[in-house]
C-alpha cells in the first residue's frame, strides 16, 4: 500500500482505513506490511498519538 508523505494526508487515509476496515493499528501495519513506527513518527509531527480506545490517531 502505498501512503501519502503528506502528514495531514497521511492522518486522513490512515483513519480513515482504521475506521472502516481494519479493528486496530497495529493490524492495518501488518497486513499492509507496513512500517507502525515511522506513519506514528510522521503523524506525531503534526501532534496526533494512537488511541487504542478510539482506533484513530488524534
Amino acid at each position: 500500500m502505498d501512503l501519502p508523505n503528506d502528514p495531514v494526508m497521511l492522518l486522513s487515509v490512515v483513519n480513515t482505513k482504521l475506521r472502516d476496515f481494519y479493528p486496530d493499528f497495529e493490524t492495518f501495519c501488518r497486513e499492509n506490511d507496513l512500517d507502525a513506527e515511522e506513519i506514528q513518527k510522521k503523524l506525531s509531527a503534526i501532534s496526533y498519538e494512537y488511541s487504542v480506545s478510539q482506533n484513530q490517531f488524534v
